[in-house]
């Protein structure tokens, strides 16, 4: 199994603005000029917060957002509102671990959700995109607990306004 974290941040490291919105980055590129539809091709199932599922359950035919992969969000809620994304109520840890060990899971999004998987070191790859925006308050891509943690750049791309950075986890 491998884990990834694949998105988009602002040059100051923001996931969101303060409002949890991402206006930011559809007005800076379009998935259409990244190397976004070879990413998902590989991966089997999205983990997401609830935060992330509701910036995306307005966008047209989320039905169709994530069709191949098997699809999870941590909220309190006991149903959503989109056909293809399943309700999970428990530890993100303990959710992750008991995962297919031959699957790639790709976290979406939600600081809270990144921040216990790197704390117990279970982030393998993280694909961070950086968008050329300056927000000066928002949501904030890291929130892990104080601790050293090395990873190794793979590969640098450019796509359109983009600069994509590939890292993978330093050998446990």
């Amino acid at each position: 199994m491998s884990v990834f974290f694949y998105g988009c941040i602002t040059l100051d490291g923001y996931l969101a603005d303060k409002n949890h919105n991402l206006d930011w980055l559809y007005q800076t590129g379009a998935v259409e000029e990244t190397d976004y539809d070879s990413f998902y091709k590989s991966m089997d199932i999205t983990i997401m917060g609830k935060r992330t599922f509701n910036e995306i359950k307005n966008m047209d035919n989320i039905d169709s957002l994530y069709p191949t992969t098997k699809n999870y969000v941590f909220t309190h809620d006991r149903s959503l509102s989109a056909k293809g994304f399943s309700p999970i109520n428990c530890d993100i840890i303990e959710f992750v671990k008991q995962l297919e060990k031959d699957k790639n899971i790709w976290i979406v999004g939600g600081n809270t959700i990144i921040a216990p998987l790197l704390d117990n070191d279970m982030i393998d790859n993280m694909i961070i995109q950086i968008a050329p925006v300056l927000l000066g308050i928002g949501i904030p891509l890291f929130s892990q607990k104080e601790a050293l943690k090395r990873f190794h750049l793979k590969e640098v791309k450019k796509y359109g306004q983009f600069a994509e950075l590939f890292y993978t986890q330093f050998s446990k």
